[in-house]
């Protein structure tokens, strides 16, 4: 199934896995690549010597393109751009929007520049920045997320620039995949429904809870980090919803020294790094700490199996997966499906 996504970074199926937090590492990367769809590996928890060791790791396990996932707002953004480019990964994402001059030096590079955006100016803007091509997050998707569905999001973005837009939010299937490109997008990606699969190295009791999930245990909070995040409810998400200022700010403390220890990060980065993600926003410091703090919170659960203790972040789609397939079987599973319903179609003209 050819689209100018397969064509622009080399993969055989125009269907992304994402670059999920402490999910997204080198085992499930590699497997979705040699299912010959692209991963995308996460890189934000990361040290320096971490990423280019999980770059080595994924290259030492498949042949495949691959990406790998960046935070544009990194104080060593650069540092892990020259990585990227220095062990020759194909596809650089990010989360935010990449600064004009980061572009450039990818480019430049031969590296295929791909963020994430969820509205459509911020699509035109990268787009006029360079951007070989942008994703779309509709509200269904996982994580922080917005409020435009990805139905009336995506045409509108489709619509705005003339770089291959990759639809998100929402999608698990074949079905998907056919209506995002009957709505002009060159492909999906997908979060939830790789870390739903066999490679993925989500501990299998978080994974059970994904699957016992309905659509109605999928839910948007702002109690986490006092911006709007998609995951699953749990006692710890009503906890934090009832918790009072001071309470969450003890919390936010405690997980912030330890994510500084895992991580590394000095206390006066994490200062800048707060500063800089509360400017324009009515967060309280506790809120901001939380913020810089989430990965901890996505650890907890998705290494550390602590469902109680953690957050799991979830696309409304949980509610609607109910098996764990391996990246080739689901990969395999998604494209059949799709040329499945092309032909439905074509033949009930």
């Amino acid at each position: 199934m050819e689209t100018a996504l397969t064509r622009l970074t080399g993969v055989r199926h125009p269907v992304v896995q994402t670059g999920m937090g402490w999910v997204a590492g080198p085992r499930l990367v590699s497997a979705t690549a040699n299912a010959g769809a692209l991963g995308i590996l996460a890189s934000a928890t990361m040290t320096l010597d971490q990423l280019r060791a999980a770059v080595r790791e994924v290259g030492a396990r498949t042949d495949a393109p691959f990406g790998v996932n960046l935070r544009a707002d990194a104080a060593d953004a650069g540092d892990r751009v020259r990585i990227l480019v220095e062990e020759g990964v194909r596809v650089a994402s990010f989360a935010l929007a990449p600064s004009r001059e980061l572009i450039g030096e990818l480019k430049e590079a031969g590296v295929v520049v791909m963020p994430t955006v969820g509205a459509r100016r911020h699509a035109e803007k990268v787009a006029a920045w360079g951007a070989d091509a942008v994703l779309v997050q509709g509200t269904e998707g996982g994580g922080h997320t917005g409020e435009v569905a990805t139905t009336v999001l995506l045409p509108q973005v489709v619509d705005a620039v003339d770089i291959p837009v990759v639809a998100a939010g929402g999608f698990f299937d074949g079905r998907g995949l056919v209506a995002a490109l009957a709505y002009g997008a060159a492909g999906v990606a997908m979060g939830t429904r790789f870390l739903l699969t066999s490679d993925s190295t989500v501990p299998d009791a978080v994974k059970a809870r994904y699957l016992a999930a309905t659509v109605r245990d999928v839910t948007v909070t702002r109690a986490v980090d006092g911006l709007p995040h998609r995951m699953l409810r749990t006692e710890l998400v009503d906890a934090l919803e009832r918790s009072g200022r001071v309470r969450g700010a003890l919390q936010a403390v405690r997980r912030a020294a330890g994510y500084r220890k895992l991580s590394g990060t000095s206390r006066r980065r994490m200062l800048r790094d707060g500063r800089a993600l509360k400017h324009g926003k009515d967060l309280t410091w506790s809120q901001v700490l939380l913020a810089a703090n989430t990965p901890m919170l996505l650890r907890a659960s998705m290494v550390d199996g602590r469902t109680d203790l953690g957050v799991m972040a979830s696309g409304q789609v949980a509610g609607v997966i109910d098996d764990l397939p391996s990246c080739a079987e689901l990969v395999e599973r998604i494209v059949k499906e799709a040329e499945d319903t092309c032909r439905r179609l074509t033949a009930s003209r």
